[in-house]
Protein backbone atom coordinates (compact mmCIF):
# COMPACT_ATOMS: atom_id res chain seq x y z
CA UNK A 1 0.00 0.00 0.00
CA UNK A 2 2.56 2.60 -0.79
CA UNK A 3 2.24 5.25 -3.59
CA UNK A 4 0.89 8.57 -3.28
CA UNK A 5 -3.04 8.93 -3.12
CA UNK A 6 -5.00 12.07 -3.34
CA UNK A 7 -6.35 13.17 -0.06
CA UNK A 8 -9.98 12.44 -1.44
CA UNK A 9 -8.72 8.78 -2.00
CA UNK A 10 -7.25 8.28 1.31
CA UNK A 11 -9.77 10.17 3.17
CA UNK A 12 -12.75 7.55 1.62
CA UNK A 13 -9.87 4.38 1.81
CA UNK A 14 -9.09 5.64 5.37
CA UNK A 15 -13.17 5.51 6.06
CA UNK A 16 -13.88 2.63 4.84
CA UNK A 17 -11.30 0.65 6.88
CA UNK A 18 -12.45 2.00 10.08
CA UNK A 19 -16.05 1.21 9.33
CA UNK A 20 -14.67 -2.66 9.28
CA UNK A 21 -13.35 -2.49 12.87
CA UNK A 22 -15.74 0.37 14.86
CA UNK A 23 -18.85 1.78 14.88
CA UNK A 24 -19.58 5.08 14.05
CA UNK A 25 -18.84 7.65 17.32
CA UNK A 26 -22.51 8.91 17.92
CA UNK A 27 -23.27 12.25 19.52
CA UNK A 28 -22.90 12.43 23.01
CA UNK A 29 -26.14 11.77 25.02
CA UNK A 30 -25.88 14.30 28.14
CA UNK A 31 -26.70 11.88 30.93
CA UNK A 32 -25.40 8.36 29.21
CA UNK A 33 -22.61 6.56 29.20
CA UNK A 34 -19.06 7.24 30.93
CA UNK A 35 -19.12 10.36 33.12
CA UNK A 36 -15.39 10.29 33.49
CA UNK A 37 -13.26 13.09 32.73
CA UNK A 38 -9.97 11.59 34.74
CA UNK A 39 -7.01 13.20 34.22
CA UNK A 40 -4.80 10.24 35.15
CA UNK A 41 -6.89 7.13 35.62
CA UNK A 42 -6.58 4.84 38.39
CA UNK A 43 -6.51 1.46 37.26
CA UNK A 44 -4.35 -1.10 39.29
CA UNK A 45 -1.54 -2.83 37.54
CA UNK A 46 -3.85 -5.86 35.92
CA UNK A 47 -6.57 -2.67 34.38
CA UNK A 48 -3.39 -0.93 32.99
CA UNK A 49 -2.18 -4.20 31.35
CA UNK A 50 -5.76 -4.98 30.23
CA UNK A 51 -6.40 -1.86 28.59
CA UNK A 52 -3.57 -1.69 26.89
CA UNK A 53 -3.31 -4.97 25.51
CA UNK A 54 -6.99 -3.58 23.88
CA UNK A 55 -5.79 -0.49 22.62
CA UNK A 56 -2.78 -2.49 21.17
CA UNK A 57 -4.84 -4.87 19.00
CA UNK A 58 -6.37 -1.99 17.57
CA UNK A 59 -3.11 -0.20 16.60
CA UNK A 60 -1.89 -3.11 15.36
CA UNK A 61 -4.53 -3.69 12.98
CA UNK A 62 -4.06 -0.12 12.07
CA UNK A 63 -0.47 -0.35 11.34
CA UNK A 64 -1.00 -4.29 9.31
CA UNK A 65 -3.91 -2.22 7.23
CA UNK A 66 -1.49 0.85 6.28
CA UNK A 67 -2.95 3.57 8.33
CA UNK A 68 -0.35 3.38 11.04
CA UNK A 69 3.01 4.95 10.68
CA UNK A 70 1.34 7.11 7.44
CA UNK A 71 4.17 9.31 6.80
CA UNK A 72 7.10 6.75 7.61
CA UNK A 73 8.86 5.47 4.83
CA UNK A 74 7.77 1.83 4.35
CA UNK A 75 11.10 0.51 5.88
CA UNK A 76 9.27 0.69 9.32
CA UNK A 77 5.89 0.10 7.77
CA UNK A 78 4.99 3.66 6.73
CA UNK A 79 3.27 4.82 3.30
CA UNK A 80 5.86 8.14 2.92
CA UNK A 81 2.60 10.08 2.43
CA UNK A 82 2.35 14.14 3.69
CA UNK A 83 1.20 14.99 7.14
CA UNK A 84 -1.82 16.40 5.75
CA UNK A 85 -2.95 12.67 4.98
CA UNK A 86 -1.60 12.10 8.66
CA UNK A 87 -3.89 14.70 10.07
CA UNK A 88 -6.54 13.95 7.81
CA UNK A 89 -6.75 10.66 9.25
CA UNK A 90 -6.91 11.54 12.73
CA UNK A 91 -9.98 13.73 11.66
CA UNK A 92 -11.92 10.64 10.18
CA UNK A 93 -10.51 8.42 12.89
CA UNK A 94 -12.30 10.75 15.59
CA UNK A 95 -16.10 9.59 13.50
CA UNK A 96 -15.19 5.86 15.15
CA UNK A 97 -15.96 4.41 18.69
CA UNK A 98 -11.79 3.18 18.41
CA UNK A 99 -10.23 2.36 21.55
CA UNK A 100 -8.87 6.16 23.31
CA UNK A 101 -5.31 5.73 23.40
CA UNK A 102 -3.35 6.17 27.05
CA UNK A 103 -0.16 8.07 27.48
CA UNK A 104 1.80 5.30 26.65
CA UNK A 105 1.52 4.90 23.20
CA UNK A 106 2.08 8.49 21.83
CA UNK A 107 5.44 8.23 24.22
CA UNK A 108 6.27 4.80 22.45
CA UNK A 109 5.33 5.85 18.57
CA UNK A 110 5.95 9.72 18.63
CA UNK A 111 8.82 10.47 21.19
CA UNK A 112 10.71 7.40 21.28
CA UNK A 113 10.38 5.72 17.88
CA UNK A 114 11.51 8.77 15.92
CA UNK A 115 14.09 8.78 18.85
CA UNK A 116 15.51 5.55 18.28
CA UNK A 117 14.93 6.43 14.45
CA UNK A 118 17.39 8.96 14.43
CA UNK A 119 20.19 7.68 16.93
CA UNK A 120 20.08 4.07 16.75
CA UNK A 121 22.46 2.11 15.16
CA UNK A 122 21.48 -0.27 11.91
CA UNK A 123 20.87 -3.27 14.40
CA UNK A 124 18.73 -0.95 16.89
CA UNK A 125 16.63 0.29 14.22
CA UNK A 126 15.66 -3.13 12.61
CA UNK A 127 15.47 -4.84 16.26
CA UNK A 128 13.04 -1.55 17.51
CA UNK A 129 11.49 1.06 15.35
CA UNK A 130 9.31 -0.77 13.54
CA UNK A 131 8.41 -2.98 16.34
CA UNK A 132 7.66 0.61 18.45
CA UNK A 133 5.71 1.76 15.64
CA UNK A 134 3.31 -1.26 15.39
CA UNK A 135 3.05 -1.12 20.10
CA UNK A 136 4.86 -4.87 20.12
CA UNK A 137 7.13 -3.21 22.23
CA UNK A 138 5.66 -0.26 24.52
CA UNK A 139 8.59 2.02 25.91
CA UNK A 140 8.51 4.44 28.74
CA UNK A 141 10.46 7.58 30.05
CA UNK A 142 13.11 7.07 32.54
CA UNK A 143 13.93 10.88 32.84
CA UNK A 144 13.01 12.36 35.82
CA UNK A 145 14.70 12.21 39.24
CA UNK A 146 13.65 13.15 42.28
CA UNK A 147 16.88 15.51 43.58
CA UNK A 148 17.10 16.86 39.88
CA UNK A 149 13.12 17.84 39.48
CA UNK A 150 12.66 19.31 35.96
CA UNK A 151 16.28 19.74 35.55
CA UNK A 152 17.18 16.57 32.83
CA UNK A 153 20.62 18.31 33.37
CA UNK A 154 21.34 17.68 36.62
CA UNK A 155 20.27 13.52 36.68
CA UNK A 156 22.39 11.58 39.03
CA UNK A 157 21.72 7.93 37.75
CA UNK A 158 25.05 6.45 37.11
CA UNK A 159 26.25 4.34 34.16
CA UNK A 160 29.40 2.56 34.73
CA UNK A 161 31.42 1.00 31.66
CA UNK A 162 32.96 -2.33 33.04
CA UNK A 163 36.29 -4.04 31.66
CA UNK A 164 34.07 -6.32 29.51
CA UNK A 165 32.81 -3.45 28.15
CA UNK A 166 29.14 -3.44 29.45
CA UNK A 167 27.47 -0.86 31.55
CA UNK A 168 26.22 -1.00 35.24
CA UNK A 169 23.53 1.31 36.04
CA UNK A 170 22.67 2.57 39.76
CA UNK A 171 19.91 5.34 40.14
CA UNK A 172 16.48 6.52 40.98
CA UNK A 173 13.86 7.67 38.43
CA UNK A 174 10.46 9.18 39.49
CA UNK A 175 7.20 9.87 37.91
CA UNK A 176 7.22 7.98 35.35
CA UNK A 177 4.13 6.79 33.81
CA UNK A 178 3.45 3.11 32.48
CA UNK A 179 6.56 1.64 34.45
CA UNK A 180 4.22 -1.51 35.06
CA UNK A 181 3.37 -2.52 31.93
CA UNK A 182 6.59 -0.87 29.65
CA UNK A 183 8.93 -3.36 27.81
CA UNK A 184 11.59 -0.73 27.56
CA UNK A 185 12.80 2.39 29.17
CA UNK A 186 14.47 5.35 27.97
CA UNK A 187 16.76 6.28 30.83
CA UNK A 188 19.19 9.13 30.84
CA UNK A 189 22.36 8.53 33.04
CA UNK A 190 25.66 10.21 33.41
CA UNK A 191 28.28 8.27 32.54
CA UNK A 192 31.72 10.48 33.14
CA UNK A 193 32.05 11.17 36.92
CA UNK A 194 32.53 14.97 37.99
CA UNK A 195 30.88 16.37 34.92
CA UNK A 196 28.44 18.43 35.47
CA UNK A 197 24.98 19.82 34.01
CA UNK A 198 24.96 19.01 29.97
CA UNK A 199 28.19 17.28 29.83
CA UNK A 200 28.64 13.48 30.50
CA UNK A 201 25.28 11.95 29.98
CA UNK A 202 24.26 8.88 27.68
CA UNK A 203 21.25 7.71 27.10
CA UNK A 204 19.76 3.97 27.37
CA UNK A 205 17.35 1.67 26.16
CA UNK A 206 17.09 -0.57 29.59
CA UNK A 207 14.68 -3.64 29.71
CA UNK A 208 12.05 -3.04 32.14
CA UNK A 209 11.94 -7.11 33.21
CA UNK A 210 16.46 -7.27 33.99
CA UNK A 211 17.91 -7.73 36.55
CA UNK A 212 18.15 -4.90 39.07
CA UNK A 213 15.15 -2.81 38.02
CA UNK A 214 12.47 -2.24 40.48
CA UNK A 215 8.91 -0.57 40.15
CA UNK A 216 7.25 1.08 42.43
CA UNK A 217 3.60 3.02 42.31
CA UNK A 218 3.33 6.55 43.56
CA UNK A 219 -0.19 6.70 45.55
CA UNK A 220 -1.62 10.34 44.40
CA UNK A 221 -4.29 12.63 45.58
CA UNK A 222 -7.02 10.56 43.39
CA UNK A 223 -6.23 7.73 45.16
CA UNK A 224 -5.07 5.57 42.09
CA UNK A 225 -0.65 5.13 41.21
CA UNK A 226 -0.64 6.66 37.50
CA UNK A 227 2.68 6.99 38.35
CA UNK A 228 5.90 5.13 39.63
CA UNK A 229 9.02 5.18 41.33
CA UNK A 230 11.71 3.28 39.18
CA UNK A 231 15.19 1.62 40.90
CA UNK A 232 17.83 0.99 38.98
CA UNK A 233 20.00 -1.20 41.03
CA UNK A 234 23.49 -2.37 39.50
CA UNK A 235 21.64 -3.53 36.26
CA UNK A 236 23.87 -4.86 33.77
CA UNK A 237 23.48 -4.00 30.22
CA UNK A 238 25.60 -4.25 27.22
CA UNK A 239 27.16 -1.94 25.06
CA UNK A 240 23.95 -3.01 22.42
CA UNK A 241 21.69 -0.66 24.46
CA UNK A 242 23.29 2.30 24.32
CA UNK A 243 21.25 4.88 21.99
CA UNK A 244 23.79 7.65 20.56
CA UNK A 245 26.90 8.22 21.08
CA UNK A 246 28.30 8.31 24.81
CA UNK A 247 28.36 11.64 26.18
CA UNK A 248 25.48 12.77 23.99
CA UNK A 249 22.64 12.13 25.72
CA UNK A 250 21.87 15.40 25.85
CA UNK A 251 21.18 15.89 22.40
CA UNK A 252 18.97 12.49 22.49
CA UNK A 253 17.01 13.69 25.18
CA UNK A 254 16.17 16.97 23.47
CA UNK A 255 15.03 14.94 20.80
CA UNK A 256 12.29 13.82 22.73
CA UNK A 257 11.52 16.40 24.24
CA UNK A 258 11.23 18.26 21.07
CA UNK A 259 9.02 15.59 20.08
CA UNK A 260 6.91 15.90 22.99
CA UNK A 261 6.03 19.73 22.89
CA UNK A 262 4.35 18.66 19.48
CA UNK A 263 2.62 16.18 20.99
CA UNK A 264 1.14 18.39 23.61
CA UNK A 265 -1.81 20.49 21.60
CA UNK A 266 -4.71 19.17 22.18
CA UNK A 267 -4.08 17.95 26.14
CA UNK A 268 -7.03 18.94 28.11
CA UNK A 269 -9.34 19.71 24.92
CA UNK A 270 -11.63 16.85 25.40
CA UNK A 271 -12.27 18.05 29.20
CA UNK A 272 -12.89 21.21 28.93
CA UNK A 273 -15.84 20.44 25.88
CA UNK A 274 -17.52 18.13 28.30
CA UNK A 275 -17.34 21.36 31.43
CA UNK A 276 -19.44 23.49 28.49
CA UNK A 277 -21.82 20.37 28.04
CA UNK A 278 -21.84 20.53 31.63
CA UNK A 279 -23.00 24.57 31.72
CA UNK A 280 -25.73 23.66 29.23
CA UNK A 281 -27.07 20.55 31.13
CA UNK A 282 -26.74 22.18 34.79
CA UNK A 283 -30.43 22.61 34.74
CA UNK A 284 -30.89 25.81 36.35
CA UNK A 285 -29.74 29.54 34.72
CA UNK A 286 -26.56 30.30 35.02
CA UNK A 287 -25.12 33.45 36.92
CA UNK A 288 -23.37 36.17 35.61
CA UNK A 289 -19.81 35.04 37.09
CA UNK A 290 -20.65 31.59 35.83
CA UNK A 291 -21.20 32.78 31.88
CA UNK A 292 -17.89 34.96 32.47
CA UNK A 293 -15.84 31.59 33.59
CA UNK A 294 -17.57 29.40 31.24
CA UNK A 295 -17.15 31.86 28.01
CA UNK A 296 -13.27 32.59 29.22
CA UNK A 297 -12.62 28.43 28.83
CA UNK A 298 -14.82 28.44 25.76
CA UNK A 299 -12.56 31.30 24.48
CA UNK A 300 -9.25 29.82 25.50
CA UNK A 301 -9.81 26.32 24.50
CA UNK A 302 -10.36 27.72 21.05
CA UNK A 303 -6.74 29.43 21.51
CA UNK A 304 -4.91 26.12 22.20
CA UNK A 305 -6.72 24.74 18.92
CA UNK A 306 -5.71 27.46 17.11
CA UNK A 307 -2.49 27.33 17.88
CA UNK A 308 -2.02 23.69 17.38
CA UNK A 309 -3.09 24.37 14.11
CA UNK A 310 0.22 26.51 13.07
CA UNK A 311 1.86 24.04 14.65
CA UNK A 312 0.12 21.44 12.22
CA UNK A 313 0.59 23.78 9.09
CA UNK A 314 4.28 24.30 9.68
CA UNK A 315 4.58 20.29 10.12
CA UNK A 316 2.88 20.15 6.60
CA UNK A 317 4.65 23.03 5.20
CA UNK A 318 7.95 20.74 6.20
CA UNK A 319 8.90 23.89 8.51
CA UNK A 320 9.84 23.90 11.98
CA UNK A 321 6.64 24.98 14.38
CA UNK A 322 7.57 28.52 16.07
CA UNK A 323 7.18 29.69 19.18
CA UNK A 324 3.74 28.38 19.28
CA UNK A 325 5.08 24.28 19.62
CA UNK A 326 6.77 25.84 22.68
CA UNK A 327 3.80 27.76 24.46
CA UNK A 328 1.51 24.36 23.55
CA UNK A 329 1.97 23.02 26.52
CA UNK A 330 1.93 25.86 28.85
CA UNK A 331 -1.74 26.76 27.23
CA UNK A 332 -2.81 22.97 27.77
CA UNK A 333 -2.03 23.34 31.57
CA UNK A 334 -3.87 26.90 31.74
CA UNK A 335 -6.83 25.34 30.03
CA UNK A 336 -6.91 22.31 32.16
CA UNK A 337 -6.68 24.22 35.59
CA UNK A 338 -9.60 27.11 33.79
CA UNK A 339 -11.76 23.73 33.43
CA UNK A 340 -11.01 22.75 36.81
CA UNK A 341 -12.07 26.24 38.36
CA UNK A 342 -15.22 26.00 35.93
CA UNK A 343 -16.63 22.20 37.19
CA UNK A 344 -15.98 23.88 40.49
CA UNK A 345 -18.04 26.83 40.23
CA UNK A 346 -20.68 25.17 38.56
CA UNK A 347 -21.05 22.60 41.07
CA UNK A 348 -20.46 23.55 44.17
CA UNK A 349 -20.66 21.15 46.98
CA UNK A 350 -21.82 18.50 44.44
CA UNK A 351 -19.05 18.26 42.73
CA UNK A 352 -17.43 16.89 46.74
CA UNK A 353 -20.77 14.65 47.51
CA UNK A 354 -21.25 11.33 46.02
CA UNK A 355 -25.10 11.60 45.30
CA UNK A 356 -24.69 9.13 42.34
CA UNK A 357 -25.86 12.01 40.06
CA UNK A 358 -24.14 11.33 36.22
CA UNK A 359 -21.67 13.93 35.72
CA UNK A 360 -21.01 15.53 38.88
CA UNK A 361 -18.61 13.28 41.59
CA UNK A 362 -16.80 12.87 38.41
CA UNK A 363 -15.21 15.92 38.33
CA UNK A 364 -13.26 14.74 41.69
CA UNK A 365 -10.84 13.10 39.40
CA UNK A 366 -9.58 16.39 37.06
CA UNK A 367 -10.01 18.45 39.76
CA UNK A 368 -7.22 16.61 41.87
CA UNK A 369 -5.48 15.19 38.81
CA UNK A 370 -5.03 18.01 36.60
CA UNK A 371 -2.70 19.99 38.39
CA UNK A 372 -0.27 17.17 38.25
CA UNK A 373 0.80 18.80 34.04
CA UNK A 374 2.06 21.56 35.64
CA UNK A 375 4.66 18.85 36.03
CA UNK A 376 4.49 16.46 33.58
CA UNK A 377 6.40 16.88 30.62
CA UNK A 378 8.50 19.71 31.74
CA UNK A 379 7.41 22.13 34.59
CA UNK A 380 5.25 25.79 33.99
CA UNK A 381 8.87 27.26 35.02
CA UNK A 382 10.61 25.38 32.87
CA UNK A 383 8.36 26.17 29.93
CA UNK A 384 8.24 29.65 30.57
CA UNK A 385 11.96 29.95 30.66
CA UNK A 386 12.04 28.35 27.61
CA UNK A 387 9.83 30.54 25.90
CA UNK A 388 11.85 33.46 27.69
CA UNK A 389 15.36 32.92 26.60
CA UNK A 390 14.77 30.65 23.38
CA UNK A 391 11.99 32.47 21.75
CA UNK A 392 11.86 35.94 22.94
CA UNK A 393 15.48 35.95 23.63
CA UNK A 394 15.66 37.53 26.95
CA UNK A 395 18.86 37.36 29.05
CA UNK A 396 19.53 33.83 30.86
CA UNK A 397 18.63 33.70 34.76
CA UNK A 398 21.41 33.58 36.95
CA UNK A 399 23.40 30.51 37.57
CA UNK A 400 24.72 29.69 41.06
Amino acid sequence: MTGVLSLDDFVTEARAWLATVAKPRTETVWGEGDDSVAVFENWTEDEERAETDRIRAYEQAKFDAGFGPITWPAEHGGRGLPTAHLLAFRRVEAEFDVPRRTEMFPVTQQLIAPTVAQWGTPEQKDQYVRAMLRTDLIACQLFSETEAGSDLAAVRTKATRREDGRWVLDGHKVWTSGARIADLGVAVTRTEPGSVKHAGLTVFLVPMGAEGVTVRPIRQMTGGSSFNEVYLDGVVLDDAYRLGPEGAGWKVALTVLASERLDSGNLGLENADHAVELARNLGRPLGELERDRVADLVTRSYVQRLTGMRVAAAVVAGEDPGPEASLGKLLATDTMARTSEVARELLGPTLTTRTGGWGTWAWTEHVLGAPGYRIAGGTDEIQHNIVAERVLGLPREPRA
